[in-house]
């Protein structure tokens, strides 16, 4: 039963999914598309993994190994903090350019250097594991440079959610098409 009233990213009461409120501002980097339940499950069982070595941690410290406390809660943090990495991931724009947040790197393209935002048919690869399997890209292309691929319908966002992977491509070509220089 969706709640809708109860979204703190939504107003009260509107009917369009995902679509930008037109006070919202341009210049802050936002994701055009909601994280993936994949991509959310994941970091939950991060979160839950994170707890139990917390919760082992404090157990540690009061029994009187510090060094293995400090060790466990350590990890804890780790955990703590791939797990909010991972939520991040994704792609993000704003009227400066469009950037790729992976979970080690981040590349960052102003719209001036993109030629071309688009969707293309080609092999992709499933949740980022090796195995690859034909599907849908979407693709910045740059001249001098090889395309960077920005968001394929079999990662973590969008599997088996095949009209999310549209609605956020059509999005991030839409910014594109506003704010590349010679556009619109």
């Amino acid at each position: 039963m969706p709640l809708p009233f109860l979204t703190a990213d939504r107003a009260f009461d509107t009917n369009a999914d995902d679509v930008a409120l037109p006070f919202d501002d341009h210049d802050q980097w936002r994701r055009p598309y909601r994280p993936g339940p994949w991509r959310v499950a994941a970091a939950a069982l991060l979160l839950l993994l994170a707890s139990f070595v917390l919760l082992a941690a404090m157990i540690i410290a009061f029994a009187g190994a510090l060094p293995g406390a400090s060790a466990c809660a350590g990890l804890g943090l780790v955990l703590i903090v791939a797990a909010l990495r991972l939520l991040r991931v994704g792609v993000w724009v704003s009227r400066h350019g469009l950037r790729r947040v992976g979970f080690f790197g981040t590349t960052t393209v102003p719209w001036n250097e993109a030629a071309d935002v688009r969707t293309v048919q080609q092999p992709v690869r499933w949740l980022g594991l090796p195995r690859t399997v034909q599907g849908q890209a979407l693709v910045l292309s740059r001249p001098g440079s090889e395309p960077l691929h920005l968001l394929t319908d079999h990662n973590a966002d969008f599997l088996a959610r095949v009209e999310a992977f549209d609605r956020a491509a059509d999005t991030v070509e839409a910014w594109g098409s506003e704010y590349r220089p010679g556009q619109a």
